[in-house]
Order: structure tokens, then sequence, then C-alpha cells
């Protein structure tokens, strides 16, 4: 049975981390470049199947960048005793998220490309 209580408090949680993320520049920009993805989706009357990607590589970059901000705040708690592995892997984390929005815009060019040059 659903505990209405604790699905509205984990709604909650949820939305704290999600404004904590929201603090984060990069997460602003990702968050406004997939919102002109979305409203081209509709302006271009995309195939399903078209949609389904773009809403798949959307989601992939924004997660990715929620994890980076983990990785880098746990890192930040290890500094003084790890500091030459933390550089290390806020670097790996920041190019996963570079490798995710480079991917997201090379399927989104191969999907738009079509309907804006077509």
């Amino acid at each position: 049975m659903i505990k209405l209580n604790q699905l509205i408090r984990s709604f909650s949680y949820a939305l704290r981390g999600f404004k904590f993320v929201w603090q984060e520049q990069n997460f602003k920009i990702q968050i406004l470049i997939a919102l002109i993805v979305v409203i081209l989706m509709y302006l271009y009357n995309l195939t399903r199947l078209e949609r389904v990607a773009l809403i798949i590589v959307i989601s992939a970059v924004l997660i990715l960048e929620s994890l980076n901000t983990i990785f880098e705040h746990l890192a930040d708690i290890l500094k003084p005793r790890l500091h030459d592995y933390i550089m290390i892997i806020k670097d790996i984390m920041a190019a996963i998220v570079l490798m995710a929005s480079i991917g997201a815009v090379i399927i989104g060019l191969l999907i738009f490309w079509p309907y804006f040059f077509g």
C-alpha cells in the first residue's frame, strides 16, 4: 500500500535535490537548451522515435551533470587528504558530461538537419 505521507516526503527530498543542482550554472544552461529542443520538437512535428531519442539524450546529459555535481561535492569533502586524486576525479566527471553533451549535439543535428535544411 502506498503511504501518501512517505510519497510526499520523498518528492520533497527530490525537489530539494533539484533546487541544489539548479544552483549550478551548467545545469541551468543545459535546462535552457533542453527547453529549446523540446519546443523545436513540437514546432517541426518530429516522429515519435526522433522525440524519444532527443528525450533520452536530454535526460542523459542532465543526469550526468547531476552526478558530476554529486562527485564534486563529495570530492571537496575529501580534498584535504587526497588532493591529486580529487582533481583527476573532477576532471574525469567533467569530461563525461562533455562527451554526453557532444553526443547530444550530434544526435540533435542528425535529427534536426533535414527539418532545418531539407
